[in-house]
């Protein structure tokens, strides 16, 4: 996924947060970033984050 990058807007697609908005805040690795979303920051499966359209 190219457009997975700090400070994109993206939508949980999986888990119990699905449909919230979430914005990257950083990239731990490969597989893992950490996103803003409501509450508290949390570390999520980019597999589980769709970016946003412009």
């Amino acid at each position: 996924m190219a457009a997975i990058k700090e400070g994109v807007v993206c939508t949980m697609k999986a888990g119990r947060r699905k449909g919230e908005e979430v914005t990257i805040t950083g990239i731990v690795d490969r597989n893992f970033v950490m996103v803003q979303g409501k509450k508290k920051e949390r570390k999520v499966s980019i597999s589980h984050l769709q970016p946003k359209e412009n």
